[in-house]
């Protein structure tokens, strides 16, 4: 999906910055991450899902602070790749979406050999993306 189908269907909407949104998602997503990296290494799959979930709080952040509200995971790709021109990024988020949703709604197994790049390239996008707004919280 690109970023005018996204538009053109209402799955992103024209919004004003709320500092209030951005500071709390920001330390929603603090928390996530250090819950992911409490988990034993077993819990692979846990800590795939946690660090996903942050990592989309902090784009919500950056896209905010933009003046974008994004309703769609499959849109954050879009708005990376087209309004901030991270067409690698997109990519990689892209296919963590789909490790995500593969887990979540399917059932689908990964193995800890695949978790362990799973996991590396979450924390590559979350340190892209936690610092990316002028509104963090301390």
């Amino acid at each position: 999906m690109d970023w005018l189908e996204c538009t053109g269907k209402n799955i992103v909407k024209d919004v004003k910055p709320d500092r209030n949104l951005i500071v709390s998602a920001q330390k929603i997503a603090s928390v996530k991450v250090e819950s992911a990296n409490a988990l034993p290494k077993h819990l692979y799959i846990g800590k795939i899902t946690l660090l996903y979930d942050a990592l989309r709080e902090y784009l919500e952040c950056v896209a905010l602070e933009n003046g974008y509200k994004i309703y769609n995971h499959e849109c954050y790709a879009a708005f990376l790749k087209e309004i901030l021109g991270k067409k690698k990024e997109a990519e990689i988020f892209n296919n963590l979406r789909k490790v995500r949703n593969g887990i979540n709604y399917y059932g689908k197994y990964v193995s800890e050999a695949e978790a362990a790049q799973i996991i590396a390239d979450l924390n590559i996008l979350i340190a892209a993306f936690k610092n990316k707004t002028k509104l963090n919280h301390k």
